[in-house]
């Protein structure tokens, strides 16, 4: 118990930052949306899903996933018709670590878009994960 009086700071940090993580497991389990890497793969060859990288032009020239088609963030509002034509396939957007592909996700809502998905951990997953990566443009 003295420990305890000693330590409070501390061990409400942990207990909030357990609670924190316990909370986010939950909710990535029951949000369909996010992929992980396999998933995406498997979704890609199956549902020949497109890839859209939502990264600034200079991080795309780095690198992106094979055959990713380019629509910076930023440029969602303006552009976001040119993906008129995938309305039916499912469409995987993704960023360096999966946390600013919401606001696209929710752009093509509007737009009538329903197979949305978000690449979980984004490229940075995705490398991790092993799979390749291009410089070529699609």
């Amino acid at each position: 118990m003295e420990f305890l009086q000693q330590n409070l700071l501390w061990v409400v940090l942990a207990t909030a930052s357990g609670i924190w993580l316990l909370v986010d497991i939950i909710r990535q389990r029951h949000d369909k949306s996010l992929l992980t890497p396999v998933e995406a793969t498997l979704l890609i060859n199956r549902e020949d899903a497109v890839v859209v990288d939502v990264r600034a032009q200079g991080e795309y020239e780095k690198g992106h996933l094979p055959n990713a088609r380019h629509l910076p963030l930023v440029d969602f509002e303006r552009r976001s018709s040119e993906f008129a034509k995938f309305r039916a396939r499912p469409l995987i957007l993704y960023c360096a670590n999966g946390n600013t592909v919401a606001k696209g996700i929710a752009v093509l809502k509007k737009a009538g878009f329903e197979k949305l998905y978000n690449l979980r951990g984004g490229l940075y997953e995705w490398e991790k994960a092993g799979y390749p990566i291009t410089r070529k443009k699609k």
